[in-house]
């Protein structure tokens, strides 16, 4: 079960962790951003956003698909919930070759749809309970919504600031034993 968020409070969750997401995303050089290792399965941060975008992606498709009467194969064709890893595999290989120009064009575009659907809806629409069939029993279409945003955004960016700490304390040990070597030590 989510939160339940209102609109005013999942849009205020979401632009919380979208600027915080961001921030930390301003201090990356591009090639940093395209650098492997950021994630245990070797994922650059290029990488963790097209898997952002990719689940905004599917949640759009899936409120598309609900709009018209249709229930969406959930979380995608060929895929359940057990197999989330198997997916998020998938989303890597469909997206790693892609430019990182291309990535974070889609990363700005798919946010503003997402938030501008919300926008959109009145909160019986995001917080009550099988509102939409293909949100299922316990998941109202405002816990898809933050799952795809702000408690991505929060995943992504406490991922990439581990990378960047976790490397910067590698170069800081080389550049110290590199002073020591030269010294005599």
């Amino acid at each position: 079960m989510g939160k339940r968020l209102r609109k005013e409070e999942l849009l205020r969750e979401i632009e919380h962790e979208r600027g915080v997401l961001d921030e930390t995303l301003a201090l990356l050089t591009p090639r940093e951003m395209t650098m492997a290792g950021v994630t245990r399965g070797g994922w650059s941060v290029k990488d963790i956003l097209a898997h952002l975008v990719e689940w905004q992606q599917m949640n759009l498709s899936w409120y598309a698909a609900g709009r018209r009467g249709e229930k969406p194969a959930m979380p995608a064709p060929g895929y359940t919930l057990r197999e989330l890893p198997r997916l998020n595999e998938a989303i890597y290989r469909k997206h790693h070759r892609r430019s990182l120009a291309a990535v974070v064009h889609d990363y700005q575009s798919y946010h503003e749809q997402v938030v501008t659907l919300i926008r959109t809806l009145p909160d019986a629409d995001l917080v009550t309970l099988q509102r939409f069939s293909w949100t299922g029993p316990s998941w109202t279409l405002s816990d898809y919504l933050r799952a795809a945003t702000a408690a991505h955004y929060l995943w992504a960016r406490t991922r990439i600031r581990r990378w960047r700490r976790a490397r910067d304390k590698v170069q800081s040990t080389g550049r110290n034993q590199s002073k020591s070597g030269r010294v005599g030590g």
